[in-house]
């Protein structure tokens, strides 16, 4: 690989890991006198390319769902022109901190599947980079503390100079292959994350009654998952749980159904019982009671996430279902990727 004098760089972010590591090789590349074009691939329509110029390096980079780049990539991906350029791929998954250790998050099949697509348009794969950038799924746990954050931000830096260095020289990069193994291994919870999870947490997503209908959430969801239904926000299955909408609502009031998910659990387990021990007691394929388990709990999630959504515009329900979200509590925080004059201090 030449030494680069021109970058194409494609970042997808929500709550800012992603865009601040596209930001970070821009400023290396611009100390070297490299040109370097940033694109939120949620704001840009790639069939507007109709080809990349051959001397230019192409660089993807985007947060890591269920152990896979989201649906929003992938699709981006596969409307690629074809070409002959050296392509570095790069994600952001959930890091933590322990002492002066940070803790690797998993890939997945997120390099591995995006790859495969490029290498079929003709392109030439030269690095794959992960970055463990503080976890932001706040859906799952409470926000890191200031301190870890500031940690995560000032050694990714640091591994994405280094990195830099190496990528601008024409180097190729591929610490990806130290975590080959696990992501193989993590591969089948990809596959049904990608099939199955990814429609159940889009609908864990719901505005408390501290909603003022700013719409922010709407205006700047980048895949459009959000819509209004009785004049409130409604998330649809096109959610990709970014997390921007929950991170950026300045009233805090887009909270997790935590509530409601553990009641669904219940009720679907009580309802599949029912149906396997009578109706249904002649299936005894486990995969077909999987299926029929599922389609249970999405028939019973549209069902029950629609109604939670007419008792929210009652204040005193809709106070009551957050006092079953944990991400309704101050303790939980909130998250966004901190500029750098943040962690230099």
């Amino acid at each position: 690989m030449d030494a680069v004098k021109k970058i194409k760089l494609f970042y997808f972010s929500g709550t800012g890991n992603a865009k601040r590591i596209a930001l970070w090789f821009a400023e290396f590349a611009a100390k070297q006198n490299i040109r370097c074009q940033l694109y939120n691939i949620s704001k840009t329509e790639i069939g507007t390319f109709e080809a990349f110029s051959p001397d230019e390096l192409i660089m993807i980079i985007s947060p890591v769902h269920g152990f896979n780049f989201p649906k929003i990539i992938l699709n981006f991906i596969e409307h690629f022109p074809k070409g002959t350029n050296n392509i570095i791929l790069m994600n952001t998954r959930g890091g933590m901190r322990i002492g002066r250790w940070v803790t690797p998050g998993l890939t997945g099949v997120a390099f591995l599947l995006s790859s495969f697509l490029l290498k079929r348009k003709g392109y030439k794969i030269k690095g794959q980079i992960p970055f463990d950038m503080p976890s932001n799924w706040i859906s799952i746990h409470p926000v890191l503390g200031k301190k870890a954050v500031a940690f995560l931000h000032a050694t990714n830096y640091s591994r994405a100079e280094k990195y830099s260095t190496k990528i601008f020289s024409g180097q190729r990069v591929f610490p990806a292959y130290r975590d080959l193994v696990q992501d193989i291994l993590i591969s089948p919870v990809s596959l049904t994350y990608y099939l199955i999870g990814r429609f159940a947490f889009a609908k864990s997503f719901y505005a408390s009654p501290k909603c003022d209908n700013c719409d922010i959430c709407i205006k700047t969801c980048p895949v459009n998952a959000i819509t209004h239904v009785n004049g409130r926000p409604f998330w649809t299955f096109k959610c990709e749980s970014c997390m921007k909408c929950m991170n950026f609502c300045p009233q805090q009031a887009i909270e997790t159904a935590h509530g409601l998910f553990a009641a669904l659990i219940i009720l679907n387990g009580f309802i599949t019982f029912l149906l396997y021990k009578g109706l249904l007691d002649f299936i005894q394929s486990g995969f077909a009671r999987f299926i029929i388990s599922n389609i249970v709990f999405f028939i019973l999630l549209w069902i029950s996430y629609y109604i939670q959504h007419q008792l929210l515009k009652i204040k005193f329900v809709g106070k009551l279902i957050s006092l079953f979200s944990f991400t309704h509590y101050k303790f939980w925080r909130r998250y966004k990727s901190i500029p750098d004059n943040k962690w230099k201090k």
